[in-house]
């Protein structure tokens, strides 16, 4: 028996080449349950080559029968998921003292590698009644193996490599006074937590290049693999990296010793080239937000200081940015992509692809992306995150979104907005297919081209998800089985139109730049109505008291925070230990943050503090067919007072002076001026654009338009 052991664990770990770290921090002296996350019918193998002789396994009666030469090599106990006394036999293997190892899934996952399918209350039970510490373990690998139960949605090999890593112990919070019911319940939410906290911990990476995580990606999911398309072209892993060596080696003639550059691009294959090809090359690319202006593109430019400009003529030509590109190229090197392709020799093209058979990496001296604040509140900010940052806030959304081969995001959002780059790159890692689309305000269009390519995932803020809604067939989404809204709050109207003419719910999130973007999200297994979600694993908060104000203001740590700010004419400031994120949130004893308001975004009237995004909630209510937007000015008697935007002619302020008063809002919340507006203006992150909002409100002939109370 000794032999065969033997045998099985240096076959297993030749095969699979099993890494594993943190086995100095078992300890068996307590009661304790081992929770590994289940990916496939070897796992049990993989983890009896290293674990103690001591540890008990629980195994299905049905995979121990069709394993049972393995199986008895070492303690288990054969359960039967249907059968209540199989739970009464674990507790009883834990108050003997034997550790025991029990897959919390219960069963083995078919959704997807990265996340994890809902846990069974009858762990939390185990626990609860043995006062056991728990020991997560993150399982790697096994998903992309023959073994696993995901065939057709990754692609599958005989030996991946796997790696496993003990976590640290944990017991449980609970409280006597519930129901037992409730008791398993929060103990089965707190195990799913802590395993995805743990799987998150053993995918994260510094010190990493995204251009050798596409490699990696590319050998894993296969180089013919379709994984990117536009209107124009489709590139397979094998094009994908083939072009970015290319065209790197023809950067690196151009850009030579320039650490950065700017890029001016819209959506598309040619962007996505245009990032993997400098990442090649550790240079800098600083996003544009091409719907800006000039001057918040110069004073980006300045804020990275970039001497090279890199965009399209076409792209410049279609959108209307001649006269912009122009007056830049006064001051900055204007590089087009069409001129670059046709200066491409043969040998360039020769030392490209054997560049790509040879595998050759990239170096990690200069692994940062800049990207620019929306400028929704003052000027924008220089944004700096590392790779690391980026792959860190992948991982951390796909552990709690399962996606696979089969899906296909559909991404309107543009790149330099950082959930427009989050939802073109992950895709790209992860071996799924995402088509790119130039801009988000094609609402007739984007509907038509989701139906077309079968899209799976869409995203958006809910100023477009609305548009789309309105502009849709009802069949134009049938293939939708995730739609994301975020950058500012879904509205209910919204979500009640998506789910009573698509029969799909929108789920809402939460992000900002400094995040890589996303912090909380509502999952399919975790979501409530009305709030952004919970926090992605991987993320500590904590709450700082705002005087006045329910909740209180957001504080976050984690791999996905930025390296720091490029501030114009300052420099670089390096994120502090705890991020602020200046919004004033509550968060519910089930881990739910719903969003009060952004610290900058109330007004102080009277010394009371009056949120100005409730204030637009109200105004939404009353003026149900408007789009509607408020910003505060100074005003000497009450301190501050608030201005409401319509895009209404006919409505008249004293409608929402009396909606306030029948519905029991506080009197402080009624707008003091009323300004009607043709359409709101609206940044290209599809957030209204409050710096022209109060410019605008500021301007003496706002009032020709309004009227006051």
């Amino acid at each position: 028996m000794v032999l065969i052991k033997w045998l099985a664990r240096i076959v297993l770990n030749l095969f699979f080449q099993a890494r594993f770290s943190g086995l100095e921090k078992l300890d068996f002296r307590k009661p304790t349950i081992l929770i590994p996350n289940h990916l496939s019918l070897i796992d049990a193998a993989l983890l009896a080559t290293r674990l103690p002789e001591e540890v008990t396994f629980v195994v299905n009666t049905r995979i121990a029968k069709r394993f049972a030469p393995l199986i008895r090599l070492r303690k288990h106990i054969a359960v039967d998921p249907m059968n209540p006394y199989s739970v009464k036999q674990m507790v009883k293997t834990v108050q003997k003292g034997a550790p025991l190892l029990v897959f919390p899934e219960g069963r083995i996952n078919t959704a997807s590698g990265g996340s994890l399918m809902k846990i069974y209350s009858g762990v939390g039970y185990i626990a609860l009644r043995t006062g056991a510490t728990l020991y997560p373990i993150a399982l790697n690998g096994p998903e992309r193996s023959k073994f696993s139960y995901l065939k057709h949605k990754i692609r599958q090999v005989w030996f991946p490599k796997v790696t496993v890593q003990i976590g640290d112990p944990f017991t449980l919070d609970y409280d006597r006074s519930q129901s037992m019911k409730s008791q398993k319940e929060r103990a089965a939410a707190q195990i799913q937590k802590k395993l995805e906290a743990e799987l998150v911990s053993s995918r994260v990476k510094t010190g990493i290049n995204l251009f050798n995580e596409l490699l990696t990606a590319a050998k894993h999911h296969g180089y013919n693999f379709p994984v990117c398309e536009d209107l124009s072209q489709t590139f397979t892993y094998k094009k994908l990296l083939t072009a970015s060596y290319v065209f790197a080696r023809k950067l690196a003639a151009e850009l030579k010793d320039e650490p950065g550059v700017a890029v001016l691009l819209p959506n598309s294959a040619a962007h996505l080239l245009v990032l993997f090809a400098l990442f090649k090359l550790d240079k800098r690319p600083a996003i544009l937000n091409f719907s800006a202006g000039e001057t918040n593109m110069r004073i980006a430019c300045e804020t990275a200081s970039v001497r090279t400009i890199l965009t399209s003529r076409q792209f410049v030509d279609k959108g209307k940015l001649t006269p912009v590109i122009e007056s830049l190229g006064h001051k900055y090197r204007v590089l087009y992509l069409e001129d670059m392709k046709d200066t491409l020799r043969m040998s360039d093209k020769l030392s490209g692809f054997a560049d790509f058979l040879l595998k050759r990496k990239a170096t990690v001296n200069n692994t940062e992306i800049v990207l620019f604040t929306s400028g929704s509140e003052s000027v924008p900010k220089g944004v700096v995150l590392d790779h690391a940052n980026l792959y860190a806030n992948m991982q951390q959304t796909h552990t709690v979104m399962d996606i696979n081969a089969r899906d296909v995001f559909f991404n309107a959002m543009p790149m330099f907005h950082s959930l427009g780059l989050l939802v073109t790159v992950l895709p790209v890692l992860n071996g799924v297919k995402v088509f790119l689309y130039p801009s988000p305000l094609h609402y007739k269009v984007i509907p038509e081209l989701a139906y077309d390519r079968n899209a799976t995932f869409l995203f958006g803020t809910s100023t477009f998800l609305a548009a789309y809604g309105k502009a849709a067939h009802p069949y134009d989404f049938q293939s939708l089985r995730c739609v994301i809204a975020g950058a500012e709050k879904l509205k209910d109207e919204v979500r009640q139109l998506w789910v009573d003419k698509f029969h799909v719910c929108p789920v809402e999130g939460y992000g900002t730049t400094e995040a890589s973007p996303v912090v909380a999200m509502n999952t399919r297994m975790w979501h409530r109505k009305g709030t952004v979600g919970q926090l992605l694993p991987g993320i500590a908060y904590k709450l700082e008291p705002v005087p006045g104000l329910e909740g209180g203001k957001l504080l976050i740590q984690g791999p996905n925070l930025m390296k720091g700010y490029l501030l114009h004419e300052e420099g670089f400031k390096p994120c502090p230990e705890w991020y602020d994120t200046g919004d004033v949130v509550k968060i519910d004893e089930d881990g739910f943050v719903t969003i009060v308001s952004r610290v900058k975004r109330f007004a102080k009237i009277g010394g009371e503090m009056v949120s100005l995004n409730q204030v637009e909630e109200m105004a939404t209510s009353c003026y149900r067919d408007a789009n509607v937007a408020a910003v505060s000015l100074p005003d000497s008697r009450k301190g501050e007072r608030i201005i409401l935007f319509v895009t209404q002619e006919e409505h008249q302020i004293q409608t929402i002076k009396q909606f306030v008063k029948d519905h029991g809002h506080s009197q402080l919340m009624t707008p003091s001026k009323l300004v009607r507006v043709e359409k709101l203006p609206i940044l290209g992150s599809g957030k209204p654009d409050y710096v022209a909002l109060k410019k605008l409100a500021e301007e003496p002939a706002a009032d020709e338009g309004a009227n006051a109370v």
